[in-house]
């Protein structure tokens, strides 16, 4: 089985317990978690674990689990009426299309809460699990995803600066992108100075990944994306196309990615990473202007 698979399988083997309280909200979960999608996240943890000379088990799959988990409930709650009100995810109907926003609303709360658990109960020395939840929580709520869902927000109909759009996505995606990164450094024990390199690539990572992003959003179709195109333009919402053009996005997108695979490449050389699959895997990122 591929690790996309056990990545599912993990997730419907925490919702497939016996002590159910209510069928319908598991439903709802899982139809969001079954939706599809790359499972990037997860991926980069597995991906660079194995890079690491780290054989993968059940425990490694519920930490990556647990990451699908919360970025699958903030896509949830994005796609509400009060936030960005869209009918389409993934290609098919959005959870409180396909449901209601009750159901959809408590879902995605579902899909914030239960990763905690997930990862508290994983086969994983109590240090380790410590860490992780720590850098986890930090990542997804007021300091990370949340917060910069909050920032994203506010700045709809505003002219922001390139810092302010920054900062925005540094949170709103880059925070959640960069934990796979440290996580994976955690599980494999690497020093401080190494860990904080890693931080560097997440970040650069979650950088490309916003462009890349906001650079479909102007130049996809629907059977593309799996989503509404244009989208944020229609709101007037700032993008890196919107303030630096097309070009220069693709230019800061490809540099990120750049500077990204340069860290690994000397963690190859320092710590003996096998950097081969993550390579891969980052590589795929780029477009084509």
């Amino acid at each position: 089985m591929d690790k996309v698979s056990k990545i599912g399988q993990a997730i419907h083997r925490y919702y497939e317990q016996k002590d159910l309280v209510s069928p319908d909200l598991i439903e709802s979960i899982l139809y969001s978690v079954d939706a599809g999608g790359k499972r990037i996240r997860p991926l980069i943890f597995l991906e660079l674990l194995e890079g690491f000379g780290i054989s993968l088990t059940d425990a490694h799959y519920d930490v990556a689990a647990a990451l699908e988990m919360i970025h699958t409930g903030s896509l949830i709650h994005d796609d509400l009426p009060a936030m960005d009100d869209d009918d389409y995810r993934r290609g098919r109907l959005t959870n409180h299309k396909k449901f209601d926003e009750a159901t959809a609303i408590l879902a995605g709360d579902s899909l914030f809460l239960d990763p905690f658990d997930l990862v508290a109960n994983a086969a994983l020395t109590a240090d380790i699990k410590i860490r992780l939840i720590a850098e986890l929580s930090h990542a997804s709520g007021t300091y990370g995803m949340v917060g910069g869902q909050m920032l994203d927000m506010k700045g709809e109909e505003r002219k922001l600066s390139l810092s302010e759009l920054q900062l925005i996505h540094a949170n709103k995606t880059g925070k959640l992108l960069t934990f796979p990164v440290v996580a994976a450094g955690i599980v494999a024990g690497v020093v401080a100075e190494e860990l904080e390199e890693l931080r560097k690539a997440g970040s650069l990572i979650g950088l490309a990944f916003q462009v890349r992003d906001d650079i479909l959003d102007v130049t996809a179709s629907f059977e593309e994306i799996g989503k509404t195109p244009k989208k944020d333009l229609l709101a007037d919402k700032a993008t890196y196309p919107s303030l630096l053009g097309l070009d220069k996005s693709y230019e800061i997108l490809n540099q990120s990615l750049d500077q990204a695979l340069a860290i690994f490449k000397n963690l190859s050389a320092t710590h003996g990473l096998h950097a081969e699959k993550i390579t891969e895997m980052i590589e795929r990122l780029r477009l084509n202007a």
